[in-house]
């Protein structure tokens, strides 16, 4: 018998630590040690709502269910109907999105099945269901984010354009077409700009906005225009914070013309308005951000509905494809899902990471559950040199690539606590 520790909610706005004995796995699941765990603002939605959220049981005061589902590992044990199928010691990355009529998946609804845990169990559902991928690499950030990731790729083949009088859309971003990313420069949308220019459709055109400098920076020094253009394609950053007439001047760096394909990563009225008066003849406004009201409603042109084909599309999480693509392309060299990153932290940091989401700055929080370390920026390494040398080699590291989270990284972080691949 295997004993977790495991960041688990147990109600409304109240996640804790609980360690206890899995049982033994059943010859149709899998016994899993986690590796990476990255934190999803879906998590903190449902942390907040506890029960009452769609994807968590109502009896979690008695039961509850281990958060987490960006996460990636090592198989430890395979339940003996899956022997020609898994192997102990195989590497995986999960595919969270289920697709049951319950609306359960891992990180929400299951006791022991969850990616904030030092040990899980995969259940016959999932693997029925070809939610355990194998993953070739050796980096296990890559694999927690390709589900992120996925969720960005699933976006931009979501988004559609049509012809008059044909009755067949044509799927995904307008190749050759204009692109506008609004409230684009946090880790979903720096994910997005990675993916609109060095993935398989190429705009011609992208405008980047945001109103916060530091992260449009941050966004600029990731992905430099100049990368942009080498793939022929023009890449604008723009602040909107003090424009009294954003839609006008964002048009102006389109010729004037309304977008081929507008991204809205915010959940802010404002936005989705501007978002609609930005869009052209057959524009598709693609809604990514989730909003947590209900009710939410913003007004939308209907005259442009009707007389130039403009629609809306939104979509949550992504297919296996989806994932599969983000794997390919990161192996490829092609995106960089880590530029995501700004943190990284052991188990104990998963609680309050997930709470207080909105209000600890900066991207992607990245959880190693074997670890132990509070959740640090990873700008803020040089600073614990005091505490060990090792934390000193480690900003080295990041320094070399521009403090973006790396293979090299998290290899001398998984050593420096003496993370094994074995139970």
């Amino acid at each position: 018998m295997v004993q977790t520790t495991a960041a688990v909610i147990c109600g409304e706005k109240n996640i804790q630590l609980r360690t206890f004995d899995l049982p033994h796995i059943s010859a149709d699941e899998l016994l899993i040690k986690n590796i990476s765990n990255s934190i999803c603002l879906s998590t903190y939605k449902a942390a907040l709502l506890g029960s009452k959220h769609k994807r968590v049981p109502e009896n979690i005061a008695d039961v509850p269910v281990i958060t987490g589902h960006e996460y990636a590992g090592i198989i430890v044990e395979v339940g003996e109907n899956l022997k020609e199928q898994f192997t102990a010691g195989q590497p995986f990355v999960l595919q969270p999105a289920m697709g049951l009529p319950t609306g359960y998946s891992a990180g929400y609804s299951y006791e022991t099945f969850g990616g904030n845990a030092t040990y899980s169990i995969i259940p016959k559902i999932a693997i029925e269901l070809g939610c355990v991928l194998p993953y070739k690499g050796s980096y296990f950030a890559d694999a927690s984010l390709a589900e992120p990731m996925s969720c960005i790729i699933g976006a931009f083949h979501a988004s559609y354009h049509t012809t008059q009088y044909v009755y067949e859309h044509e799927m995904g971003i307008k190749e050759g077409g204009t692109l506008a990313l609004l409230a684009c420069a946090g880790p979903m949308g720096i994910g997005a700009i990675d993916y609109a220019i060095n993935g398989p459709v190429k705009p011609i055109r992208i405008v980047v906005t945001d109103i916060d400098e530091e992260r449009l920076s941050r966004a600029e020094s990731l992905i430099p225009v100049s990368a942009a253009k080498a793939q022929g394609i023009e890449l604008i950053y723009v602040n909107t914070i003090e424009m009294d007439d954003p839609v006008t001047y964002l048009k102006s760096l389109n010729d004037d013309q309304g977008y081929d394909d507008v991204m809205v990563y915010a959940a802010v009225a404002q936005v989705l308005e501007q978002a609609d008066d930005l869009l052209g003849n057959d524009g598709c406004l693609n809604f990514f951000a989730g909003p947590t009201d209900k009710a939410f409603k913003v007004p939308f042109n209907f005259y442009n509905v009707h007389y130039e084909s403009t629609h809306i599309v939104g979509t949550s999480g992504g297919s296996t494809g989806d994932m599969l693509e983000s794997l390919e392309l990161s192996a490829n060299n092609n995106i960089n899902p880590s530029f995501m990153v700004t943190h990284v932290g052991g188990l104990q940091a998963a609680p309050h990471t997930i709470l207080n989401q909105l209000d600890i700055p900066g991207g992607k929080k990245l959880i190693y559950p074997h670890i132990d370390l509070p959740l640090t920026a990873i700008d803020d390494f040089k600073s614990l040199s005091d505490q060990d040398s090792f934390f000193t080699e480690l900003d080295a590291i990041l320094a070399k690539n521009n403090y973006v989270w790396n293979e090299h990284a998290e290899k001398a972080l998984l050593e420096f606590y003496d993370v094994s691949f074995t139970v």
